[in-house]
């Protein structure tokens, strides 16, 4: 299948990339994973990764789109252009090609954590700015302070056993040309999604595709129009199979039989709960 487009920036992205939260697989994973196409490539400060993966994309940094992440704690102006640096120097590279916000931070005015952005794309150390775990009121509020840029992707939980972003999220990212980065893909494992199939719908449409189950569970997340499945695996067999998932597509009935199953779509009650409880946390000056 092609690639599809980051945003409306005319940047084609792989359908699947390589999460690196918890990696411990080394250089070699990733390298297998960027030949077989899954060539983006998402850390983030806070991962302890960056080092990994600038070892992983050294002599090939033109062949992989490059992502990571600002933590909240550093979300004042100084604080962000001092975290993209450090970034860059453990990640051995002069730019990365996706800038995102790890979750919103209450405690600072977001116009200057976006200045901050802006100016980072300007000197060319950034080329485009996305954010994570933000819901579509935080991203307009975070994109009504840009004077040059959009916001062009949103980091966000999704899989067919976490269907949450259904409830609105996803179809304002997919309204307004904003890429969704659906992380968790495979859920909590595929043990864990065992468990919950109890018809086994996940293990028939992969029987009836010729396919394993995690090509399956990615390939129903990149079914959905604007969505980039962001899978970690430490080690190279596990790569392979994952990268399976390009290439071809479910078929109208198996997509619907795979929706049937039991999954969870938290409520806007325990969405706002959980935004307060960040907030609380953040005002006094955890900056989670």
């Amino acid at each position: 299948m092609a690639p599809k487009e980051l945003g409306n920036t005319g940047v084609m992205l792989s359908e699947i990339a390589q999460g690196t939260w918890q990696y411990r697989g080394g250089v070699e994973p990733l390298r297998v994973g960027i030949a077989l196409g899954a060539n983006f490539i998402d850390t983030a400060e806070s991962y302890g990764t960056e080092e990994v993966v600038g070892q992983a994309i050294k002599g090939i940094r033109d062949k992989v789109f490059l992502a990571s992440k600002v933590s909240p704690r550093h979300f004042r102006r100084a604080d962000v252009i001092q975290a993209a640096e450090g970034s860059l120097k453990r990640l051995n590279t002069d730019h990365i090609d996706l800038y995102q916000l790890h979750w919103p931070n209450y405690s600072v005015p977001i116009g200057e954590t976006m200045s901050a952005m802006e100016e980072l794309v300007a000197t060319g150390k950034v080329r485009f700015i996305g954010v994570s775990n933000f819901s579509a009121a935080e991203i307009e509020q975070a994109e009504a302070t840009l004077s040059k840029n959009r916001i062009v992707s949103n980091q966000v939980r999704y899989s067919l056993l976490d269907r949450t972003i259904e409830r609105g999220l996803l179809q304002y990212c997919e309204a307004n040309q904003i890429t969704v980065l659906a992380f968790s893909p495979l859920a909590s494992g595929l043990q864990y999604m065992r468990q919950l199939d109890r018809g086994d719908t996940l293990g028939r449409v992969s029987a009836g595709t010729g396919r394993t189950r995690a090509q399956v569970a990615l390939n129903w997340c990149i079914c959905h129009k604007p969505v980039v499945a962001i899978f970690k695996a430490d080690k190279a067999e596990h790569v392979r199979e994952n990268c399976g998932a390009l290439g071809w597509r479910l078929e109208p009935g198996e997509m619907a039989a795979l929706d049937r199953m039991p999954s969870r779509r938290r409520g806007p009650v325990e969405l706002v709960a959980r935004r307060l409880a960040r907030r609380t946390l953040q005002r006094f000056g955890r900056n989670i």
